[in-house]
């Protein structure tokens, strides 16, 4: 659970698709003279609007951890080609949950200098806190689906963020309100390839371990927090969890585990074959986790 906010707090603030329908609806309305859609939202439920947003296996909720969700294990590293074939469907907008420091609710990581930045395991801006937890690596390989056939989106801007080994987020927990680490933006490169240095997230009561996201065209959008593409969610497989949770630090993660599901996830309930991270590596050796992002 995450330090200073109850379980019905974090529910109220971080339930999902199903609570934010209004805004995605608002969002796609405004976006339909430039995105690919797969119909329009009038009359769709909240299952139809995830069918829109991915495949019928989306909306399934089932899923492997496979190539069709990011690059190959031994995949290129950033600044390499890939020829990963990208799920058919844009990744599913998502809810920002309540610690997204993005100046949506009072606090903005963005405006800090130093922001830009790969390594996000330590604090910046004269905080000095640094996280500590499994060595991860995550790549996000952000493609556009605006023209009649998808590309690689190069020069894009991902602000990534998620919470430390305690299960708290910096910027908002009492206890590190002061620190900012495990948020930072990358731009992506020629390739759209995006890469950041990172811990394993923990397990928090009441959500299955994620990453959130936000999507935008350039970093001079990311850092204003201006025409935002898209907010989403990175999920972790379970084997992958059960092996890092495992480890000396993330003892409250097991408990939390055994409590939820991807099936049951406020978040990943109504569908998560697009965003369930490729994961290769091991605990001794850091993992690495990819995904595509076509937006």
């Amino acid at each position: 659970m995450v330090f200073g906010m109850s379980a019905d707090e974090i529910h109220d603030h971080d339930r999902g698709l199903s609570h934010d329908l209004p805004k995605l609806i608002e969002l796609r309305e405004q976006n339909l003279g430039r995105r690919r859609l797969f119909g329009l939202l009038g009359g769709l439920s909240a299952a139809g609007v995830l069918a829109a947003c991915g495949t019928d296996e989306a909306a399934s909720g089932t899923s492997t951890s496979t190539t069709t969700q990011g690059a190959r294990p031994g995949a290129p590293p950033v600044g390499a080609g890939s020829s990963t074939a990208v799920a058919d469907g844009e990744i599913p907008e998502e809810t920002a949950g309540p610690f997204p420091g993005d100046g949506s609710n009072g606090k903005n990581v963005l405006s800090q200098s130093g922001v830009v930045r790969s390594d996000i395991r330590s604090s910046f801006a004269g905080a000095t806190g640094v996280a500590e937890g499994v060595a991860l690596t995550v790549r996000l390989k952000v493609y556009d689906l605006t023209g009649e056939t998808t590309k690689a989106l190069p020069g894009a801007a991902v602000y990534l963020w998620h919470c430390d080994r305690e299960g708290r987020y910096s910027m908002y927990d009492s206890e590190i309100a002061d620190q900012n680490y495990l948020r930072g933006v990358q731009e992506a490169d020629g390739d759209g390839w995006v890469e950041f240095t990172s811990i394993y997230p923990a397990a928090y009561d009441g959500r299955w371990p994620h990453i959130h996201f936000e999507v935008y065209g350039s970093v001079a959008d990311a850092t204003a927090a201006t025409n935002k593409l898209r907010t989403s969610q990175l999920a972790f497989p379970q084997e992958t969890c059960e092996s890092v949770y495992a480890t000396s630090g993330y003892q409250a993660s097991v408990s939390n585990l055994a409590r939820t599901s991807l099936d049951t996830d406020m978040v990943f309930s109504d569908g998560y074959s697009l965003q369930l991270a490729t994961m290769t590596g091991s605990v001794s050796e850091g993992y690495v986790a990819t995904l595509n992002v076509p937006v």
